[in-house]
């Protein structure tokens, strides 16, 4: 791998206590679907201890939270359709040093599904602003408030940073991996599946009905194919209409415009961007990604120029699925160069 402002191209888990819960550790954790409660879906890799935080009142947020109590803290924000399951490879490989917190934001992974219908008790808004809100309610519970690691993965870098403009300066690292903290790029073209995503109706349909947006992504969101075991993983908690809310909520949540209710976050997230090249950037980044593809891969180079990239050719929007051999252990010398 090539260090600072180079790229490297490579070719191709029950309630539990609102705090700290009994601990299930040395045991995959399982998904029994609601369709079929008879039958449980194995979550590879994921060997992990499961807490829970009544973040609003009646809905619960599921997080991890692995590595000593004093370890640097490390926390990981996914994105959309995926879930902490995404960030399994980096937990693996930093928890015997680092404290790795990976919260699923509410509506994904294992935390609850709750209806955003005006009369729904409990209630969720599924905004921008809601995720950035949860993540503090979270860190505050759990005492973070010195010098951490931010780690973002598509809309959990316009979380992270949304979240940043308040807490900037306890943002000593940072890892970034196909994501945004900034409006779109005035030359990238809208893909046409954030468009249909996008449409109340058509989209609604398609991503609440028939799961193509998990789905899909586990078969075109990576360059190598996952096992079968492993695509499971990623969807099984999107396994009905009404598990799959949140799916396409972040779709239609998209900052296109300054008309659209998340615009000011991320607009502002993104007039702040530079303000963070002062600190250490890992960019690793798959250029097969379709939306979040080389024009928002400049625009962070451009923002964050001491940044140290590993660009793969080979790899696409899970960048840690296609290349988590070359970029954990990447990272975990990153961090180790850089403590805190």
């Amino acid at each position: 791998m090539i260090g600072c402002a180079h790229v490297s191209r490579c070719r191709r888990r029950d309630r539990l206590s609102r705090t700290h819960g009994p601990a299930i550790r040395n045991r995959p954790l399982q998904w029994r679907p609601s369709a079929k409660p008879s039958g449980a879906v194995r979550f590879p890799d994921y060997d992990f201890s499961s807490h829970h935080l009544e973040v609003r009142p009646g809905i619960r947020l599921h997080y991890l939270d692995e590595g000593p109590r004093d370890g640097e803290v490390i926390v990981a924000l996914h994105g959309n359709p995926s879930w902490s399951y995404y960030w399994r490879h980096l937990v693996l490989g930093l928890r015997d040093r680092y404290r790795v917190i990976v919260p699923d934001h509410v509506g994904m992974g294992l935390s609850d599904k709750p209806d955003d219908d005006e009369n729904a008790l409990p209630r969720y808004d599924y905004t921008l602003q809601s995720r950035v809100d949860d993540v503090a309610t979270l860190l505050d519970h759990l005492g973070i408030d010195g010098p951490m690691t931010l780690a973002v993965h598509d809309w959990g870098g316009m979380i992270g940073f949304g979240w940043a403009l308040s807490h900037a300066a306890q943002v000593k690292r940072l890892v970034i991996t196909n994501t945004a903290a900034f409006p779109m790029p005035a030359d990238k073209l809208m893909p046409w599946q954030i468009a249909l995503g996008r449409d109340y109706n058509i989209g609604e349909l398609v991503i609440r009905g028939f799961n193509a947006f998990s789905g899909g992504a586990s078969h075109f969101g990576v360059e190598r194919r996952m096992s079968r075991d492993v695509r499971r993983a990623y969807v099984a908690p999107y396994d009905n209409w009404k598990n799959r809310i949140s799916t396409v909520r972040f779709m239609q949540d998209i900052p296109l415009s300054p008309k659209d209710k998340a615009w000011p976050l991320v607009e502002a997230a993104g007039q702040r961007l530079p303000g963070f090249a002062d600190r250490p950037a890992f960019l690793g980044w798959g250029l097969k990604d379709f939306v979040f593809d080389h024009h928002f891969l400049t625009r962070f180079r451009a923002d964050l120029p001491q940044a140290e990239v590993h660009a793969f050719e080979d790899a696409g929007h899970y960048v840690l699925e296609d290349k988590h051999e070359v970029l954990v252990p990447a990272i975990r010398d990153f961090l180790d160069r850089h403590p805190l």
